[in-house]
């Protein structure tokens, strides 16, 4: 077990008050009930991804409810749809029906979709609530859950309406990574590839070299990989906690793309993860295109993709240039309308750009790719 503190900066004991802890490790749901019953609540509320609802999200409820704690638990449908208006709204007036009120904790158990749902509904509901996350995904555990991030999607765009909103601990139980369908263990991956990209360029070297177990979820590998990924997610939140000094930005590496795929293709077509490999792809070869890294980093950064089992290449349905950029004009990173990207200068280096040529972005979207290499 390892445990990783988000440090928030702020005033003296507001500050002190607003940092928490990631714990990683196997087992660790057992956790929860003693972390959220030290926060002095006796009612809280699970919202949980129905397809864990009997398991995970049981473990959970019985960990409260051997503190005492009463701890109903609320359904999301699995699948990024469930990220919707639609969605928050209902557990509002389920919130409502049930008279929650702000001294109620809501505890998240899920992967992405349900942290970022759950997260918002909790900052916006009786004007915020105590929130816990308990991800129970590979990209949950090393992203999503960590660093306050919440939001919906629109029919324009991802993550388009969301808010700041820390929370109180996280719980990465490894063992929860055991029922994830292959698919969505290896769309984790990305997220775990992209930090070696953006800070650490040691890890980066590391994953080409444990690439097969970790792809075959070797016990070992996948705790490391964990440990590792939280501990950078943390590092960087805990120095730019709202994405003011550019720090955090990094953190969108391949995003700009991915964003634009996902809404294109249909919520859920492609698994985010999938999609920021893709757009890890693209970023490389704009920045290549740009002067910014020679052929042989993204050449690499290929070759580890292909390794985890993760594309490179988007969809041939989704390859239109022009609703591409049309959506990525309107990402949180575009400012009036002019897009700006996370680019590599180097593995383990990262920095926001906004005058890259938008003919170059043209022929990186177009541009269509061999099968990879066996």
């Amino acid at each position: 077990m390892a445990t990783i503190r988000v440090h928030l900066e702020g005033d003296g004991a507001a500050a002190a008050d607003r940092s928490y802890d990631v714990v990683c490790g196997r087992g660790v749901v057992a956790e929860v009930g003693p972390a959220v019953a030290a926060g002095g609540t006796r009612r809280a509320v699970v919202v949980a991804d129905e397809s864990i609802a009997r398991t995970h999200a049981r473990r959970v409820q019985e960990s409260l409810g051997a503190l005492g704690i009463d701890a109903p638990l609320l359904t999301v449908p699995s699948g990024e749809t469930s990220k919707s208006a639609a969605a928050a709204e209902r557990l509002w007036n389920e919130f409502a029906g049930m008279a929650v009120d702000r001294r109620t904790h809501v505890v998240a158990v899920g992967g992405g979709v349900v942290g970022d749902l759950a997260g918002f509904v909790a900052s916006t509901f009786a004007r915020g609530l105590p929130v816990w996350h308990v991800p129970t995904t590979l990209v949950a555990q090393v992203d999503s859950a960590i660093g306050g991030k919440t939001g919906i999607n629109l029919s324009g765009g991802k993550n388009l309406v969301g808010t700041f909103w820390q929370p109180r601990g996280v719980f990465a139980d490894i063992d929860t990574l055991d029922t994830l369908p292959g698919r969505e263990f290896i769309s984790g991956l990305a997220e775990v590839v992209k930090y070696g990209m953006i800070v650490d360029s040691a890890f980066f070297s590391w994953l080409e070299a444990h690439a097969g177990p970790l792809a075959g979820r070797d016990p070992t590998a996948v705790g490391t990989a964990v440990e590792r990924s939280a501990a950078t997610k943390a590092e960087v939140v805990s120095r730019d906690e709202f994405e003011t000094s550019g720090q955090r930005a990094a953190l969108n590496y391949g995003h700009t793309f991915a964003h634009a795929y996902e809404t294109l293709a249909g919520y859920g077509t492609l698994l985010h993860g999938e999609a920021v490999a893709i757009g890890m792809a693209r970023a490389a070869r704009l920045a290549s295109l740009c002067g910014r890294i020679p052929p042989d980093v993204v050449e690499r950064q290929d070759a580890l993709l292909h390794a985890l089992g993760l594309p490179t290449a988007a969809p041939q349905a989704v390859r239109d240039v022009d609703a591409l950029l049309a959506v990525m004009a309107r990402d949180k990173k575009s400012v009036g309308g002019r897009l700006r990207f996370v680019l590599p200068s180097r593995i383990g280096q990262v920095d926001l750009v906004d005058d890259v040529p938008e003919q170059l972005v043209r022929q990186v979207l177009a541009t269509a790719e061999a099968p990879p290499k066996e």
